[in-house]
């Protein structure tokens, strides 16, 4: 074994023998850490706690992540890895060394990012050049002077028609009124083209300019993105089979394609190839967050959270090829049949259970909608009405004929429809009840996530305290608006009740379930006009 492997394989401080090793490897995308994992973890979890010098930089947050693996001789170790770089370096003796280090300082990337950043330079000397600037002040003032110019005449004009046409019902010089009218237009027409030459010329002016900053913006352009490509390339990455392909190929049949900024520079990836290109077999894999929660996004320090899908998804389903691999614990799913709980001829209101469904998906799990139309008969119409996030419970209301559909989806979306949502925290609150009003978006790089924005929407939440149990808060939430995971979001993020709902597998801890039930639901009846309110008692 090498001195890199001896530095880089860590042994357990704390008894294993007793832990029996998993069966098959980590599904990292959806997962409960395995104890190997754990103890791994806390290890590393104080070895960055005793780096002082990193303390400010780390404060910040940052995603670590352990690989459990097997060296030849069968004995137990493991790896560590950061994410992106550490104080301004992909290389540090405790982590494993990235896929590809392009913070060499005489690697390609470096050597044509600063002839890129050349380029910058030129265009800001060029953009806040005094002759750039005249040149735009000038044309900016030509089309303003020519502007009120047009508006001056145009008013002259108006106040001549006004007296001429006075001058015709006094029975004035009809010819004479007429020729003064085309001198107007005539004068009119003169001026207009005279100050489409003024602008013409101000505009030639300054387009000179313009067009070397356009073309070294293009220049800049196409240089990083080929350097972008070019870069995706050196990552070469290999799997337990000992193929080796680049990101550009892994990512090519993706629906994006082009593999996204920061591809191959994640935790996970980097364990999976140094335990590769040393002969270390991978066992089990864990991520975690360190530090305060990213803006906008929920991260509890020391929690354990999934792969990300869009960056390490395709490249982790990749590497992991010739491993023997958990199922996909969401492929085996198995939920219970929902109750009904109201019904008339137009409507039926059902306990969806946790982990069913609302519609369709991709994943194969039992559905709302699949039961509904299995009882009721498809339609021509959505019989669903509103959604339940899978690990919610609750009420769901279902319609059985299209008018019923489109009267209720109005009510949802005039919020005429009320309704109220329980909910028992990972922790104690003490504002007994307020609103939180925090715009959510998708976060594009960690599907399903939704991550707290300024160009998301409006979201509106409601809450009250109800009481404390054991440590945990019960709350009861009224949503006034119906975004993805917007109560999850609200609860568990720091500008919003800054504690996540027990069992959020997203933005919490996992648990047996997520402690999250859609409670009372009230609306006007679709027929009868009546206000109907339905109930339904949580579990927990």
């Amino acid at each position: 074994m090498s001195k890199f492997i001896q530095i880089m394989l860590h042994r357990y401080s704390k008894p294993i023998s007793h832990i029996a090793l998993p069966e098959r490897f980590t599904w990292p995308f959806h997962y409960r850490p395995h104890e190997l994992s754990r103890l791994a973890a806390e290890q590393v979890q104080s070895y960055i706690a005793e780096r002082k010098e990193w303390a400010e930089e780390l404060s910040k947050g940052k995603m670590f992540g352990v690989l459990v693996v097997k060296d030849k001789q069968g004995e137990l170790g493991f790896l560590a890895a950061f994410s992106g770089n550490l104080a301004g370096s992909n290389c540090h003796d405790y982590f494993v060394e990235p896929i590809y280090d392009m913070l060499q300082p005489d690697d390609f990337f470096r050597k044509e990012e600063q002839q890129i950043s050349q380029i910058n330079e030129q265009i800001d000397t060029l953009i806040s050049s005094e002759e750039y600037t005249q040149a735009k002040e000038n044309l900016d003032q030509v089309k303003i002077r020519t502007a009120e110019e047009i508006s001056k005449l145009k008013a002259l004009m108006q106040s001549r028609k006004e007296a001429r046409h006075k001058a015709r019902a006094e029975g004035g010089d009809i010819e004479q009124l007429t020729r003064e009218s085309q001198q107007d237009n005539a004068q009119m027409q003169r001026l207009k083209k005279h100050n489409k030459e003024l602008i013409a010329t101000a505009q030639e002016q300054f387009d000179i300019l313009q067009a070397n900053i356009e073309r070294l913006k293009r220049e800049r352009r196409t240089r990083s993105a080929k350097l972008q490509m070019d870069l995706f390339r050196e990552f070469r990455l290999k799997n337990a089979l000992g193929e080796v392909v680049d990101l550009c190929e892994i990512f090519a049949p993706t629906p994006q394609a082009i593999p996204p900024a920061g591809a191959g520079e994640c935790a996970g990836p980097k364990l999976m190839q140094y335990a590769y290109n040393n002969d270390l077999q991978p066992i089990a894999m864990a991520e975690f967050w360190w530090g305060e929660s990213p803006k906008g996004e929920v991260r509890q320090h020391g929690n354990y959270y999934p792969a990300c899908n869009s960056k390490c998804k395709p490249i982790l389903t990749f590497m992991m090829q010739g491993l023997e691999v958990e199922d996909n614990p969401l492929m085996a799913i198995e939920v219970e049949e929902p109750e009904i709980i109201w019904e008339d001829e137009w409507l039926v209101a059902i306990n969806k259970p946790h982990g069913m469904l609302s519609v369709r998906g991709k994943s194969g799990v039992r559905s709302a909608e699949e039961w509904a139309e299995e009882r009721y008969g498809k339609g021509d119409f959505p019989m669903i009405i509103h959604r339940l996030d899978q690990s919610t419970s609750g009420i769901l209301l279902i319609a059985k004929n299209k008018e019923a559909h489109q009267v209720l989806q109005e009510q949802f979306i005039k919020r005429t429809l009320k309704k109220s949502y329980i909910a028992l925290l990972d922790g104690v609150i003490t504002q007994k009840e307020g609103v939180i009003d925090l715009p959510i978006r998708l976060d594009y790089d960690n599907r399903p996530r939704q991550m707290v924005s300024a160009d998301g929407k409006q979201a509106i939440t409601h809450y009250q305290l109800l009481a404390e149990e054991n440590g945990h808060s019960r709350v009861r939430f009224y949503p006034l608006t119906g975004r993805t995971h917007q109560l999850r979001v609200h609860s568990a993020h720091k500008d919003g009740l800054g504690v996540p709902i027990m069992g959020d597998d997203i933005y919490g801890i996992p648990e047996k379930r997520l402690y999250l039930h859609a409670e009372t639901l009230e609306f006007t009846h679709p027929r009868t006009g009546e206000r109907i309110k339905i109930e339904c008692r949580a579990e927990f």
